[in-house]
């Protein structure tokens, strides 16, 4: 396909995740910023970035872009998700990070991971005897879970490290076999490490909340068990959809609603804000897909739900879902009274500005210029608030788009030249382009 058709970004990104797949982090990584470098705010790409570089273990960076994909797209949860698992990732390398000081004694920089293994190798091979120590007292069962089959590869290899002349010794190549030693320890230190940091509590708080709630003091311990398992499939659910297996997640989802369904309230107290939930995840599945009748069928069943039950929250999700399918198969008018009528529960100015200006790019389809405007400017001032560079460019574009359609053509002039300013800031050399254009 990229014979046909070079440099397609949508290309790159499957390739990538092929390449992620096949655990080759170096090409994916090369193939998410090529789809970059074509639009650098192409979601799927500044995703495929994020996942690549958590994958590598350069938890900061991926933390960076997948903050940068949720400024851009607030609406699609992948990021969120990605979010809370770097920082957890983060938090378990650094411990409490209101113990850190920081001391600006010339500059703050990332530093990444790949450049901190480098130094420890280096620590290794000057201090020989740290690493037999470097467990720092961790539980050996717990590293024998971690590493599997690889720790009697670990044990094999502390043991050689106690034959003194073996250690000396050097291979018909020159290297020392102590090196050599020393760097498979250090190898499967750093996967026991890392496999600990990829275990994170990435689910949604909420969901964990809802199934907590489920759980009385005086439940018998199968009680117990079945919330696990429900707390397990839920984060599988949320999983698969974010890193691109729709169809999959979308039959766990439907499975384990068919399996909630036969369950009564006594069994399960939350059992209809879970369905709720469920039909959520099906929905965000059936749109992945391209499904769109299917979608809007299982977000407005989310939302009957989240109505029954008087749940503000779910409420919100939903109608922002239902909003955007609307808007993907061109029923505007339909999307803006959905979205309008989530306006009062959104949360964040940062919510507000996106659900102003996709509220105001309908209305910029319907081509009632006045009411786009007007939006644009609630979108404005909503990033304003929140200081988002990112969202002031695309709510001034938008002013400045409406603008255009009511032949104000001075002040379209003006606001085009204060999106380029913020385009600058960002900065987005394709965004400049398009604004200059």
């Amino acid at each position: 396909a990229l014979k046909l058709r070079p440099g397609d970004k949508h290309c790159l990104i499957t390739r990538s995740k092929c390449f992620l797949k096949l655990g080759d982090t170096e090409n994916s990584l090369k193939d998410a910023e090529a789809s970059l470098q074509i639009d650098k705010t192409f979601p799927e790409g500044l995703y495929q970035k994020a996942e690549t570089l958590y994958t590598m273990g350069d938890f900061e960076f991926a933390l960076v872009f997948y903050h940068r994909g949720r400024r851009f797209r607030p609406d699609i949860h992948k990021f969120q998700l990605g979010i809370n698992k770097a920082e957890e990732a983060i938090i378990n390398c650094l411990g409490n990070l209101s113990a850190l000081k920081l001391e600006n004694i010339e500059e703050l920089c990332f530093v990444s991971r790949q450049a901190e293994r480098k130094k420890d190798n280096q620590q290794q091979q000057n201090k020989p005897t740290k690493d037999q120590k470097g467990t720092k007292k961790q539980s050996l069962k717990t590293e024998r879970q971690l590493l599997g089959e690889l720790y009697a590869d670990k044990v094999y290899l502390e043991k050689l490290l106690k034959d003194e002349g073996l250690m000396q010794s050097s291979t018909r190549q020159g290297i020392k076999v102590m090196d050599l030693v020393l760097d498979g320890i250090s190898y499967l230190n750093h996967r026991r490490d890392f496999w600990q940091q990829q275990k994170p509590m990435y689910a949604r708080v909420h969901e964990r909340k809802l199934l907590r709630q489920g759980r009385a003091q005086d439940k018998k311990r199968k009680s117990s068990d079945m919330s696990r398992s429900i707390t397990k499939d839920m984060e599988d659910i949320q999983l698969c959809l974010a890193r691109g297996s729709a169809e999959q997640s979308c039959r766990k989802a439907e499975r384990m609603l068919r399996k909630i369904q036969g369950w009564t309230e006594e069994e399960f107290p939350n059992k209809n804000e879970l369905i709720g939930n469920l039909h959520s995840c099906i929905g965000n599945a059936h749109l992945a897909m391209g499904q769109m009748e299917e979608a809007l069928h299982s977000h407005k069943m989310d939302l009957d739900f989240a109505r029954k039950n008087a749940l503000t929250d779910a409420v919100s999700r939903a109608l922002g879902n239902i909003g955007h399918v609307y808007a993907r198969i061109g029923r505007f008018q339909q999307a803006i009274n959905t979205w309008e009528e989530k306006i009062p529960l959104a949360q964040s100015s940062l919510e507000k500005a996106w659900l102003f200006h996709e509220i105001g790019q309908c209305y910029l389809e319907l081509d009632k210029a006045e009411e786009a405007q007007d939006y644009g400017k609630k979108s404005l001032q909503s990033a304003d608030e929140e200081e988002d560079v990112e969202w002031q460019l695309h709510a001034t574009v938008l002013v400045a788009q409406a603008q255009v359609k009511l032949k104000d053509y001075r002040s379209a002039i003006m606001s085009f030249e204060r999106a380029l300013e913020k385009a600058k800031l960002v900065p987005s050399e394709a965004a400049q382009n398009d604004i200059i254009a």
